[in-house]
């Protein structure tokens, strides 16, 4: 195994989850209508969907936490 694709090991990634349950009263457009826009607004992306027996989702948002480092002068 070659070592030329690999990269090395950065900083690790640190991300913030967010669970949002709809029922399944809601229609698929509209629930998509309402992903797109906490997408848009609140830097969200689609991390999980799951579809339960009885209609209802189950959808998992993440986006990451950008920390700011402490800026050395001295």
């Amino acid at each position: 195994m070659s070592r030329a694709g690999r990269r090395p090991p950065g900083r690790a990634v640190e991300w913030e989850f967010d669970k949002v349950t709809f029922d399944r009263e809601f229609p698929r457009g509209v629930v998509t209508k309402l992903l797109v826009e906490r997408a848009e607004h609140g830097g969200w992306e689609l991390d999980r969907v799951r579809i339960g027996s009885d209609g209802t989702r189950r959808v998992v948002l993440r986006r990451k936490i950008i920390r700011q480092l402490r800026p050395t002068f001295f």
